[in-house]
């Protein structure tokens, strides 16, 4: 059965990034101003499944920052503080959480042969969806997912979507309900939007310049939000200026 990888550029790990309650303020603003290097080292050594998951968001983001491919030693790194926070508490919405983001990426730069022998994509599926099991109205679970139906379109086809069980209306569905739970969210519009525009940039129009208007709108309070809203804001002014495939192209490059 052909597993189709998922391309979520973080694929929405920049909306699970708020850190947790449990977490020292000094780690807390450190992540909130992009200090990702002091804020994981001040978990390092905590190996309770809240310091674990929270390790896994500071080094995805830090991996997605940078202008270029996320770097796979951090994502691995990544992976490994999420199985962590697993092997304590297996139901850890968290660990879960950051665990899907950490696989998609990963799958990121692998061909589609390479990317159906991993299982990395369906693995990052039945993560969300485990945890929507648990948290029905868990915004990022629903976020995620809405992505996931998308990039197997893009990158599975007909064929693929198919096979998956992924559609457009199961998109838009998972999309609806994140911004039910949580309406005022950049960077759940914002990936919505990309991963439209890298399907059909043409077709989407409408969607992905209503998604981010309101990514351009939504408050945000952390150093990596206002990373996503500098790519939207880049991403809205190519829809304006440029050809479709041009800003399909863009978009496929943009996390």
């Amino acid at each position: 059965m052909i597993r189709v990888v998922l391309l979520l550029f973080s694929i929405l790990l920049m909306t699970w990034f708020q850190p947790a309650a449990a977490q020292s303020q000094d780690a807390r603003d450190a992540f909130m101003a992009g200090r990702y290097d002091a804020a994981f080292a001040d978990v390092a050594a905590d190996h309770g499944p809240d310091a674990c998951a929270f390790g896994a968001r500071v080094l995805l983001a830090k991996a997605i920052s940078g202008e270029t491919e996320p770097p796979e030693a951090l994502l691995i790194a990544a992976l490994g503080e999420a199985d962590r926070a697993l092997a304590v508490q297996p139901g850890h919405i968290e660990g879960r959480l950051q665990k899907a983001i950490a696989l998609s990426l990963l799958a990121r730069p692998m061909s589609l042969r390479d990317a159906r022998e991993s299982g990395h994509g369906e693995v990052a599926r039945q993560l969300a969806e485990a945890v929507l099991a648990d948290d029905p109205q868990n915004a990022y679970a629903h976020g995620f997912l809405a992505v996931w139906n998308i990039e197997v379109l893009n990158r599975g086809g007909f064929l693929g979507a198919i096979i998956m069980g992924a559609s457009m209306d199961a998109a838009e569905t998972h999309y609806a309900a994140a911004m039910a739970a949580s309406p005022g969210d950049a960077s759940l519009h914002w990936q919505y939007a990309r991963a439209l525009a890298a399907l059909n940039a043409w077709k989407y129009r409408k969607q992905i310049t209503a998604a981010l208007d309101a990514a351009l709108a939504a408050p945000v309070d952390s150093d990596l939000e206002r990373l996503m809203q500098t790519r939207a804001r880049m991403l809205s002014a190519a829809i304006a200026t440029e050809k479709s495939r041009d800003v399909e192209a863009m978009a496929k490059l943009m996390l």
